[in-house]
């Protein structure tokens, strides 16, 4: 089974969006998923993620490939946003229905705030930094996540120390899942659902 991931930039994202959803696929019962993460077009931002046709662009190229199309961006403190992304998956849905056979499915997830919210939820952070604190942070990317990549000495690392703590991160799949229900644990279970269709 193939799965893409559809970052907002893959540039950074790709280090922790592969070894984490590749861990998640594992654990809901899909070890043998092969999870790439969607590299052409570079989308190379938000407002281009968040267009349709240019999410059209990605299902029509790269649909009749994989099983799964996950599009992933960062909620960034908006509330409205999981609302756009409700949209987005309607008209990928009906895009699908006309142009695809049955086997394709497409998902769209908001982390909260940011995907580096993700990793941090996976590894032992120090003790001064508490959990709830960390994930109501809206730029937990620069507070928090580069912070602990500088203080261990990750910072000119493979995407900035993401490689090697998405990787470590991953390892604690169902830890990320309880620390972020609201984001990455309903995509779980969106999967889960998905799975258990077919």
């Amino acid at each position: 089974m193939k799965v893409l991931i559809v970052p907002e930039d893959f540039s950074k994202d790709q280090f922790i969006l592969k070894p984490l959803f590749s861990r998640l696929l594992a654990s809901i019962g899909k070890p043998r998923a092969k999870v790439r993460v969607c590299r052409d077009p570079l989308l190379g931002g938000i407002d281009e993620a968040l267009k349709a046709e240019r999410i059209a662009e990605i299902v029509d190229r790269y649909g009749d490939k994989v099983r799964v199309i996950i599009l992933c961006v960062d909620r960034d403190g908006k509330p409205g946003r999981r609302l756009r992304l409700d949209n987005i998956e309607r008209e990928m849905e009906r895009r699908i229905e006309t142009t695809f056979a049955d086997g394709l499915d497409f998902l769209a997830a908001d982390a909260w705030e940011e995907i580096e919210a993700w990793v941090l939820a996976g590894l032992e952070l120090p003790g001064d930094w508490r959990w709830t604190v960390v994930r109501a942070e809206v730029q937990v990317k620069e507070r928090y996540f580069d912070r602990l990549a500088n203080s261990l000495g990750l910072a000119e690392d493979h995407g900035g120390g993401r490689e090697r703590l998405g990787n470590v991160a991953a390892r604690r799949v169902n830890v990320i899942r309880q620390k972020c229900p609201e984001d990455f644990d309903y995509l779980a279970q969106r999967l889960e659902a998905i799975f258990r269709r077919n």
